[in-house]
């Protein structure tokens, strides 16, 4: 199954640059990283990156995080994926950038 992260570029870059991250301040301050399934997605870009250029979409193997990674209550009770470990390189499957466009974030093909 693939999930998502929704990383600015210099987070990005720091992730390639270490191989790893702990993801971007939300992130560090609630102890774990923080992604998407397909259906959540939208709501999160528009809830917590709004207006904001220069975003990256990384796509995620659910099934290489292993124990680590907890399905848990969130926005409206609905179960998110919460990765209790850094989020390495080799869980990422793909990344693209994420053009805003009209004040929205075009995610396209999730495929």
């Amino acid at each position: 199954m693939q999930i998502y992260k929704v990383l600015r570029a210099p987070e990005w870059a720091q992730m390639q640059r270490d191989g790893q991250t702990a993801g971007a301040p939300v992130d560090l301050a609630d102890g774990y990283v923080h992604l998407s399934t397909a259906e959540q997605l939208p709501v999160t870009l528009e809830k917590h990156f709004a207006n904001v250029d220069g975003l990256v979409l990384l796509a995620c193997a659910a099934e290489r995080m292993g124990a680590e990674l907890r399905w848990e209550p969130s926005r409206g009770g609905a179960l998110f994926p919460h990765l209790y470990r850094p989020l390495a390189m080799a869980d990422v499957l793909w990344s693209r950038p994420l053009p805003l466009q009209d004040g929205r974030h075009r995610t396209g093909d999730l495929a």
